[in-house]
């Protein structure tokens, strides 16, 4: 069976009254408890969107998005009370799309799932190449001196409006509302997805070629020929 959504916690009466909440909007969604649970899940159903809790009982949200990442692109938003900054840029560098702390409003929540179904599967345009980085918009694909490079699908998505509005300073506000496609989205969450996409595509991601910062107002894709 698919599902839009599955919720995986170990905190039974909130994963529950979450699901419930949800599907009261039109967003079919399921729930298990544990990592063996989730994998279970995956043998015989799908779904769009994965709300993973880093803390589970039998086993680490961390662990377990480490070993779907090789298996499937689905967009994996962390829901934890874990709320540092390490914590959160630890669960998007192993493969998470956003880190989304507890206690979490339903509505907010249930607004940045909807936006991430919206987008799912959304087609690009034509593409990028300059001999070194070549980027396939339309087969999601990147390849860096002919060796495909793996972005998360929120990565490829941050890329390729980059890419869509070339030599085009593109605000941080912009790229919430087209990219994430809400309001919600901070800072840190966006500038840990620029680092991630700079470390696959720059000769030197310090000094990128690609991707540049246009101090106080965003960042602008200018192309690596220069």
């Amino acid at each position: 069976m698919r599902y839009d959504c599955l919720i995986v916690d170990d905190e039974r009466l909130l994963a529950d009254s979450t699901a419930e909440y949800f599907n009261l909007f039109g967003v079919k969604t399921a729930v298990v408890y544990s990592g063996s649970q989730c994998r279970d899940f995956f043998k015989e159903d799908t779904t769009d969107v994965l709300l993973l809790d880093i803390n589970l009982g039998d086993s680490s949200g961390l662990e377990l998005c480490k070993g779907l990442r090789e298996k499937t692109k689905i967009p994996i938003l962390f829901i934890s009370a874990r709320t540092s900054e390490d914590d959160m840029i630890l669960s998007l560098h192993i493969g998470g799309d956003d880190h989304i702390p507890k206690p979490y409003s339903l509505g907010v929540l249930l607004a940045k799932v909807q936006a991430v179904l919206k987008r799912c599967g959304q087609a690009s345009g034509t593409g990028y190449t300059d001999g070194r980085l070549r980027v396939d918009l339309d087969a999601r694909q990147v390849f860096v001196q002919g060796e495909a490079v793996k972005l998360t699908p929120l990565e490829f998505r941050l890329l390729s409006y980059l890419i869509e509005n070339k030599e085009r300073v593109v605000s941080k506000q912009e790229l919430f509302e087209e990219v994430w496609r809400d309001r919600f989205t901070g800072d840190g969450t966006l500038n840990v997805h620029i680092r991630k996409i700079r470390e696959a595509i720059e000769r030197r991601p310090g000094r990128p070629e690609y991707i540049v910062t246009v101090w106080g107002e965003g960042y602008k894709f200018v192309g690596g020929e220069r």
